[in-house]
Formats: structure tokens, sequence, C-alpha cells
């Protein structure tokens, strides 16, 4: 039998990070350190600078490189902590990955596209408007009636074709002899949204 009571067995508490001892001559050490990168960086840029025919006072150029150190250690204390390995872009926590597939369907170019390449075909040939666009544009005409107002041209020809108006009623039941001009297409389309 153990020792350990059914308290110890359920009670939690977390284990305490072990700290490790300070290396000796560690304040002194990141400064030297500072001092010949400082030093280091501030050689090769003077060498750069003379290459190209440039001259600049040493202390900018000293004073700038500082700076710049300065900026990366607070930049490396600040910056958020390494994420971990484990799981793939699914285990994220709802983060996007980041990346746009460009692979996948745009909805939008794709509704776009539905009806622009069907109107440039219809340009040169009225029956194609007649047997494509003009259909399309019934059923949505059908379909905002049913949302907005619970009819359709079939269910309740009378109130929906006061509620289309004569114009709109007009060409969704009398197909055009010729395909509609793109001024006419706006103010057909202005009316169905209207609705």
């Amino acid at each position: 039998m153990s020792s350990t009571s059914i308290d110890d067995l359920l009670s939690f508490s977390e284990e305490r990070p072990v700290h490790s001892e300070p290396r000796e001559g560690g304040r002194l050490r990141t400064v030297v350190g500072l001092l010949g990168v400082t030093a280091a960086a501030t050689v090769v840029a003077v060498a750069a600078l003379r290459a190209v025919g440039l001259r600049v006072s040493l202390l900018v150029l000293v004073a700038a490189v500082v700076a710049l150190l300065v900026v990366r250690r607070i930049v490396a204390a600040l910056a958020p902590p390494p994420k971990s390995g484990q799981g793939g872009s699914s285990s994220r926590g709802g983060e996007e990955p980041g990346t746009y597939n460009w692979d996948a369907r745009d909805a939008l170019r794709a509704a776009i596209n539905g009806w622009a390449t069907p109107l440039e075909w219809s340009k040169t040939r009225p029956e194609r408007f007649t047997t494509v666009i003009l259909p399309r544009l019934a059923e949505l005409a059908d379909e905002r009636l049913r949302l907005k107002h619970g009819v359709t041209r079939e269910s309740d020809p009378a109130r929906a074709r006061a509620l289309l108006g004569d114009r709109l009623s007009t060409f969704l039941e009398t197909p055009p002899r010729r395909t509609p001009s793109p001024r006419d297409l706006a103010a057909i389309v202005a009316e169905l949204e209207k609705i």
C-alpha cells in the first residue's frame, strides 16, 4: 500500500519552472557583445559607403547602428512566442492560415461570368437572349415577388402584374425581337430591384 492520500491524488499544483542561474558576467557579456556587433557593423557600413563614394560622419553611423540594434532587441522581446509544432493549420484555434487559395473558385466572379458570357453571346443572336437571359430574369422576378410579397407570377398573375408594373411584366411575358441595349437592361434590372 502507498502512503499517498486521495487528497494528494486529486489536488493540483502547477510545477514551478526551474530558473536557470544567471551566467557569470551576464551583463558584462551583453555589453561587450553589443559593442562588438556595433563596431563590426560600423566598419562594414563605412567600407560599403566609401566603396560607392559616400562619406558619412562616424558618430552618425555609430548612432544608427546602435539604434538598429536596440530596436532589434525590443522587437525580439515583444515578439509573440513561437508556434507549437503540434498539429497542422487545423489546430490553430480558429486562425486562418494567412494564405489565399488561388485555385478556389471565386463565387462573385462565377456569378458575374454567369451573366456576362450569355449577355455577350446574345448581342449578335437575339434568340439567345430569349432562351437564356429572359428566363433568368423571370426567375429573379418570381423570387423577388415570392420573398417580398409571397406571390409569384404563376400563383397570382394579377397581383404580380400590379407589383411588377406594366413595363416589366410586358418585358418578361413577351420576348423582345432584338436584344435590349445595355441602358434598357439597366432600367429593367433597376425595376427588378425595386420590387
